[in-house]
């Protein structure tokens, strides 16, 4: 029975690992101080795509509306009421979108979802396209969250200006050395993003996975490592063993639902350990149900580090803990599970060392 177990735990986590999901079936933290995700109430997701040419030019479009005329800016929008990621880069990039009530500059940022789907670019580029991977998440909490693209063109021709509209004046292959005038600098960060994932990709290929969520949820791997790097893996006990699931809080970063599980598993230990969300394996979202699926479930590698410099309640300095094993549980819900297989030890090591995978980023 012990040996089916770790068989059962090892599969979890090497279906996140090879950018898979699974539907969230339960929240083991914050869910009492968390509500659903409503698009247009509580929760805002910008989608954000970076194409280039072959002489890695990034195209880019003109804004048509008045308190950003002329300015340039990725192709970009909202994602609305009972649309995937896709259906809102389907949509938005047939228009500028260029929302009026987000507090920061960041919001007209391009585009692009995933599935083997061609993507309609011509109304506001005049391109087809279709993604290639996401490059960044970025995230001010759960009710702002963008999600940035690398993208391709399969087809269409630029946009001109005889094709103005009121959305947007035209588009252009930007070389990043001409005089632009920006809607925003955030872009630049982006762009060199793109660039760099397209010559040298640091990350697999990651797209979002059509599995539905509530809230905004961050699951855990979350690991130890020894001094001998052996793994540890942090679990919930019941009903079956699973890896720990927390719901993002509105007046946090997305990734404290790590910080939740380790003060809740291990109160004693957490101030002297570092709670470090290393990247994203894979993303969740559906959107169909409006309240009821506009959430995301993030599936993510978190490593617990032992603090370099310890202090007790009065300031001073303390020996710090041996590394050799992860700190003890003291929520009998949890339990570490030391990994037994070579080939996912090797796996999660390489992840904790190079952290080749999908970045999150908090703009708190």
């Amino acid at each position: 029975m012990e040996g089916q177990v770790e068989h059962q735990v090892e599969h979890q986590v090497e279906r996140l690992l090879s950018g898979q999901g699974s539907e969230v079936t339960s929240c083991d933290v914050g869910l009492e101080q968390s509500k659903p995700v409503t698009l247009r109430k509580n929760g805002t997701y910008i989608v954000c795509g970076v194409i280039f040419n072959d002489k890695d030019e990034v195209l880019m479009v003109q804004e048509a509306k008045q308190d950003c005329y002329k300015q340039w800016y990725l192709p970009a929008g909202r994602v609305e009421v009972g649309e995937s990621l896709e259906e809102a880069l389907r949509r938005e990039v047939r228009r500028s979108n260029c929302p009026e009530k987000l507090n920061f500059v960041l919001t007209c940022a391009g585009v692009l979802s995933c599935s083997s789907v061609c993507l309609q670019v011509k109304e506001e580029a005049g391109f087809d396209c279709e993604p290639i991977s996401l490059l960044l998440i970025q995230e001010q909490g759960p009710q702002w969250i963008r999600f940035i693209f690398l993208a391709k063109i399969t087809g269409g021709s630029l946009k001109g200006l005889a094709a103005a509209d009121q959305e947007s004046l035209q588009a252009s292959w930007w070389d990043r050395r001409s005089a632009l005038q920006l809607r925003g600098r955030d872009i630049l960060r982006l762009i060199d993003n793109g660039l760099k994932y397209r010559q040298d990709p640091w990350h697999p290929t990651t797209l979002p996975q059509d599995l539905s969520c509530r809230h905004v949820v961050q699951r855990l791997v979350l690991v130890f490592v020894g001094a001998e790097d052996q793994i540890w893996i942090l679990l919930v006990k019941a009903p079956e063993l699973h890896l720990p699931t927390a719901a993002a809080l509105k007046t946090h970063a997305v990734t404290w639902a790590a910080n939740m599980v380790v003060q809740e598993a291990m109160p004693s230990a957490y101030y002297n350990h570092d709670v470090n969300t290393l990247g994203v394996f894979s993303l969740q979202h559906n959107g169909r149900q409006h309240g009821r699926t506009d959430g995301v479930c993030f599936n993510t590698l978190v490593a617990l580090v032992p603090d370099h410099v310890q202090r007790d309640e009065d300031g001073r300095k303390l020996a710090p803990p041996s590394a050799d094993r992860p700190p003890p549980v003291e929520n009998q819900r949890y339990m570490w599970f030391q990994v037994q297989k070579q080939t996912l030890r090797e796996k999660l090591l390489e992840k904790t060392k190079n952290t080749s995978l999908l970045p999150i980023h908090s703009l708190y």
